[in-house]
Order: structure tokens, then C-alpha cells, then sequence
């Protein structure tokens, strides 16, 4: 017995190039986020009978802020990352990744996203490539949801 279409669809992996960004409400437009992260620090309990039972493993959440990677084309006329980086109050973001409809199956959410730097593009005479901005932000309270 064969399977569907769908069941095939949703069997494999979801393309990482159909994402959404959207900050504050608003949708922003970038080729490549990088460093989104979630993660549980762990502690191991040693005590004098654990050469028999063996260790004790303790995770817990804490909520600190992680280094995230935004990258964006340059584009003439557009200044929204000067923008963003002049701001000071933290702001709510959310990457949302598509299927192949464009309709979003899984979303990073992080509370607070607080902008530390812009790297210029490198200026090379010799390439013809693409200027492309490079955005660092601090992100806190990062959290996955599944959308479907």
C-alpha cells in the first residue's frame, strides 16, 4: 500500500530558505538568520553512592540572552537597520519557517531582541557579488512553537 502525496510531503525535511521574519508586527527582509538558539544547561550530582547507582543528571532553563545573526542585501534608499539600531527599547521578533505553500509549520519566538551592531558590507572592486549588511542582535526569551 502506497502513501499519499501529503504523508510523502510531510515525511521530509522543510526547505531552510522559506522563512519570515517579523519584528514588532512587521515583516523584515533578510537572506540568512544564523545562531538562533535554545538551550538547557545541565548539572551532575556526584555523592558517595554513586559508584553504584551511578550520577545524577539536573537540566534547567535559563534565560539569557543569545548572540543572532541577521543578514540583509543592501538596498538603495532603505535604512530600516540604522533605524533599528538607534532604537532602544528591546522588541518582540519571530522567524517563521514555511512549507513549500508558504504557509508556516514552525516559529522561533524571542521576547525581547535588542540590536548591538551593524557590519558593513566588504568593498571589493575586483567581485561583482552582492553587498550584503550584516546585523547582530542580543535575543532573550527564545522559545520554539509549532504552527501546524
Amino acid at each position: 500500500m502506497g502513501i499519499s502525496i501529503e504523508q510523502q510531503a510531510r515525511s521530509y525535511p522543510l526547505p531552510a530558505y522559506n522563512f519570515r521574519v517579523t519584528r514588532a508586527g512587521q515583516s523584515l527582509r533578510f537572506a540568512k538568520v544564523s545562531g538562533l538558539q535554545r538551550e538547557h544547561k545541565s548539572i551532575t550530582y556526584r555523592d558517595g553512592l554513586s559508584f553504584l547507582d551511578g550520577e545524577l543528571l539536573a537540566r534547567y532553563h535559563l534565560d539569557q540572552y543569545v548572540s543572532v545573526t541577521l543578514e540583509q542585501g543592501v538596498v538603495e534608499g532603505e535604512g530600516s537597520l540604522q533605524a533599528w539600531l538607534e532604537e532602544a527599547d528591546p522588541q518582540p521578533m519571530e522567524v517563521q519557517l514555511c512549507n513549500s505553500k508558504g504557509i508556516p509549520v514552525l516559529a522561533w519566538r524571542m521576547a525581547r531582541t535588542i540590536p548591538i551592531k551593524i557590519t558593513a558590507p566588504t568593498f571589493d572592486a575586483r567581485t561583482n557579488e552582492a553587498a550584503i549588511d550584516v546585523m547582530e542582535i542580543k535575543a532573550s526569551g527564545v522559545s520554539i512553537v509549532p504552527l501546524s
